[in-house]
């Protein structure tokens, strides 16, 4: 831990204790046992006895604010489990898309952990802290693809609707597993952690769309009992540690706007990527802002 809180982003940056409580919280995660504890809690949330599953669900909605009349269904007893509740779908017309045929759609509810160009082949973390393409997506020959190029990522919360949408139309082409720790993706953590992201677990979708290549990424976070995919089910856990690639440029797959293409079985965090001048953000989005899957983060242009 640094000596003093010089350099160290915090919420509030002008509150010297937060930033220290923030390194505190962090380094209590190293020695954890992730894994084990992310399979712990996804057995946990699987429990089907009805005085239990129904007590934990209509706590979890009170404690964290989940509005249960958008979802579909309303009542902690029609769920079968307590995961079940938590990937709850929506009741229709609780999302809708943008009109406009060229906008980016939000993939997910949640905070907006950080939105603009990529530098390089670097993206921005937090304040003093950056990650490479090549280590966030494996395929050095793919992160070419996005070089100077534009990205979001978008922290879901455990109050947040944790299905994860398609923020343009495209064209599956491949998936690929990384394996990794599971540390939070709570604002403390990536304000502390170096290239968090890129550590982490993760799956990585890549669609071919009119204005070229996209990713989607869904990183995997300590208590994530699971990242499935439309196409794919249940994709970790259990993966191993080695990397893995499906592909399915013989299989076409497509998928709309708006389309699902994924769920966190517990929160995380969901990374959109694409080419260089291909998009342009809305001015009035930043660090922090509340969004709801389907609102419109900007606009494509033509293929640079």
């Amino acid at each position: 831990m640094p000596a003093s809180c010089e350099g160290i982003d915090t919420m509030s940056e002008t509150n010297c204790g937060a930033n220290v409580s923030d390194w505190l919280r962090a380094l209590a995660l190293y020695p954890l046992p992730h894994h084990a504890i992310s399979r712990l809690v996804g057995r946990l949330a699987r429990l089907r006895w009805p005085p239990l599953k129904n007590a934990l669900i209509k706590a979890f909605a009170r404690a964290y604010g989940v509005d249960l009349s958008e979802a579909d269904p309303a009542r902690a007893e029609d769920y079968a489990d307590f995961n079940q509740f938590f990937t709850r779908p929506l009741v229709d017309g609780a999302r809708p898309l943008p009109a406009a045929t060229n906008a980016i759609a939000s993939p997910a509810d949640g905070t907006l952990s950080q939105i603009g160009p990529i530098d390089g082949h670097q993206l921005f973390q937090a304040k003093g802290r950056h990650y490479g393409l090549g280590e966030l997506l494996v395929e050095r020959q793919l992160a070419e693809r996005f070089t100077s190029g534009h990205f979001a990522t978008i922290y879901l919360a455990p109050r947040d609707y944790h299905r994860v949408h398609m923020p343009l139309s495209g064209r599956l082409t491949h998936m690929a597993y990384a394996p990794g720790r599971l540390f939070s993706v709570a604002p403390h953590t990536t304000r502390t952690i170096p290239g968090l992201f890129a550590r982490n677990e993760r799956v990585t979708a890549i669609f071919e769309t009119a204005v070229g290549p996209m990713a989607v990424i869904l990183v995997g976070a300590v208590c994530v009992a699971g990242i499935e995919t439309a196409w794919h089910g249940l994709v970790t856990p259990p993966r191993g540690h080695d990397p893995a690639r499906w592909d399915y440029s013989a299989q076409p797959r497509y998928y709309a706007l708006g389309d699902e293409l994924g769920r966190f079985n517990m929160g995380s965090t969901a990374i959109v990527l694409l080419p260089r001048g291909t998009a342009r953000w809305r001015d009035d989005l930043h660090a922090g802002t509340s969004l709801r899957m389907g609102q419109p983060l900007g606009e494509t242009l033509a293929h640079a």
